[in-house]
């Protein structure tokens, strides 16, 4: 989630989120490394959007705070778009990172995944925008797969987790550092269409507000 403004004097739209991380495996560096990934990702396109028929670049600016005493009241009442709050933990019910909801605010992330690939993260944000998984999961010809692509998503073999093994096997999937933000992934934000008030300033995503306990395994 975020808040876009349009800066129309150097034809600039600036979504700005800012994640506040809890849990106990988060931490002050790591929250500033997440962000710095998805900032990193999503602006490597230099993505463009034509709002009023005018070309926008568009720009990420994203913030990630250590809260290891985050009130619960905090996320469950917050009313400014730009804040964004997960937990981080070893252990995750589903064993996956994930958002609460798409177009969300609040989420679950798993240590092993965020260490694993920077595109983990900039991953979920694009959830927390508003985008889901495409609907074909074979990508196979289609070259490097867009950030949006799960998991689990059949593609080129130097793609996959082994290259050398057949698509769908063990091994014969994305492997998820691969995936890479491309202006599709921009254009799939229909920024064109967001509700911008009197100061230029947008609402993207929505408020999802859900603060999690730490899941355990006897919660499976």
């Amino acid at each position: 989630m975020g808040e876009a403004e349009l800066i129309r004097s150097s034809r600039e739209l600036i979504i700005r989120s800012a994640f506040y991380f809890y849990g106990e495996e988060a931490t002050a560096n790591l929250a500033i490394q997440i962000a710095d990934d998805i900032a990193r990702c999503w602006n490597e396109p230099r993505g463009t959007a034509k709002i009023r028929h005018e070309d926008y670049l568009v720009k990420f600016e994203v913030e990630g705070y250590y809260a290891p005493d985050l009130d619960p009241e905090k996320v469950w009442y917050n009313d400014q778009p730009r804040l964004n709050y997960f937990r981080i933990e070893n252990f995750v019910v589903g064993d996956i990172s994930y958002v609460d909801e798409i177009g969300s605010n609040t989420g679950y992330l798993k240590l092993a995944n965020l260490l694993q690939t920077p595109t983990t993260i900039a991953h979920e944000y694009g959830h927390t925008l508003g985008l889901v998984h495409p609907r074909v999961l074979d990508l196979r010809g289609g070259g490097l797969p867009g950030i949006m692509y799960p998991r689990g998503t059949l593609c080129d073999p130097n793609f996959q987790y082994n290259p050398a093994a057949a698509a769908g096997t063990n091994g014969g999937t994305l492997d998820p550092q691969y995936r890479k933000v491309y202006q599709a992934d921009i254009d799939t934000l229909k920024l064109h269409k967001l509700d911008f008030d009197h100061r230029d300033r947008a609402l993207v995503g929505a408020f999802s507000s859900l603060y999690h306990q730490k899941h355990r395994p006897e919660d499976v």
